[in-house]
């Protein structure tokens, strides 16, 4: 049985999650989440016990000294709430932590039971996958759920998608089954420029996250970090002339590809964000469609044509040559 002392009636509250792990290139999504913690300030009420989903030799433990006394802090999935201001207040369940080692359907339960305690109307799972994308545009962010009903009023994708998954999927199912109204967001990381963090990909997810919610988010540093990490990777494309050639065939295949996206909702989503930020205030208008999608947006095999993380964890990656037009995926106790 859940207890949940200490954690006030909440207004209209969205469960907003991402994990570390594979579901998360460029650490993109769960930098949103935490973003959204250190913004409102929010405070944890909860955490998962580790002993009963993390391997310890996968997902290793820390130990720190706290005024000279050894603690360890266990890998976990931790729960925290924020209150949004603003002319409608909502409250927000922020989910964040590591994609588990076992017992997914488990996992997966016991953070139902916590949104059904709390009367969480709607549960958003933030992803970020790699993609053959270019990192000069704007970054691809598709919203995808299994509800159908839930697909046309909130103007969304029906997943098709068929593969191996992650937990972002398996939690997504497992609140359709529960008739939790559930929808994933998926930002596309360039392959080429995987490793984290990736602050183009957080804003990205927050904007959408910001139309789906119907809530205005504090960005604070966030796009000029953006700006500067595309400049960095501006420098660097420049310094070879294989990966410039490779990204100006990205930019010129995904232009073709958007091009009708470049008028009607795209503008009027962006004009809505502007008088959203203007103003100051709460929201103006309701969600909108997707700005873009990926054909593993559900999080599954990364597909053909790009790269799996595992191959070059870390440090820059050179992307494979295109092919020529003929030839042609805390809990703390002392020690």
């Amino acid at each position: 049985m859940i207890e949940l002392e200490g954690v006030p009636e909440l207004i209209d509250p969205v469960m907003v999650a991402a994990f570390e792990g594979w579901n998360d290139a460029g650490d993109a999504a769960s930098t949103a989440v935490a973003h959204l913690d250190r913004e409102w300030k929010g405070e944890v009420f909860a955490a998962l016990d580790a002993e009963d989903y993390y391997d310890f030799q996968v997902n290793r433990p820390t130990v720190w000294l706290d005024g000279g006394v050894r603690k360890i802090t266990w890998p976990t999935t931790r729960l925290s709430v924020v209150r949004v201001g603003g002319d409608k207040p909502r409250d927000l369940v922020l989910v964040r932590g590591i994609e588990p080692s076992m017992r997914w359907r488990s996992f997966c339960n016991e953070l139902l039971g916590f949104a059904h305690e709390l009367g969480v109307e709607l549960v958003v799972v933030l992803g970020a996958l790699l993609g053959d994308t270019p990192h000069t545009r704007p970054v691809p962010v598709s919203g995808v759920t299994s509800d159908p009903d839930l697909a046309q009023r909130m103007d969304l994708e029906e997943t098709k998608y068929e593969g191996p998954t992650g937990i972002v999927g398996i939690l997504q199912e497992a609140c359709t089954h529960a008739g939790v109204p559930a929808v994933s967001l998926w930002a596309a990381v360039p392959h080429y420029v995987s490793q984290p963090p990736n602050p183009k990909a957080t804003l990205a997810l927050l904007n959408r996250l910001e139309d789906l919610i119907d809530v205005r988010i504090p960005l604070g540093e966030l796009p000029e970090d953006a700006r500067a990490w595309q400049v960095g990777v501006d420098q660097l494309a420049a310094e070879d002339s294989e990966v410039a050639e490779y990204v100006q065939t990205l930019e010129e295949a995904r232009d073709t590809a958007e091009l009708p996206e470049a008028s009607g909702e795209a503008i009027a989503r962006e004009f809505e964000r502007y008088l959203r930020r203007r103003d100051g205030g709460g929201p103006a208008g309701g969600p909108t469609g997707p700005a873009g999608g990926h054909a593993t947006a559900d999080g599954g095999d990364l597909g053909s044509g790009t790269w799996n993380p595992k191959d070059n964890p870390g440090g820059r990656t050179r992307p494979p040559k295109p092919q020529r037009p003929e030839t042609e995926g805390e809990d703390s106790s002392e020690d």
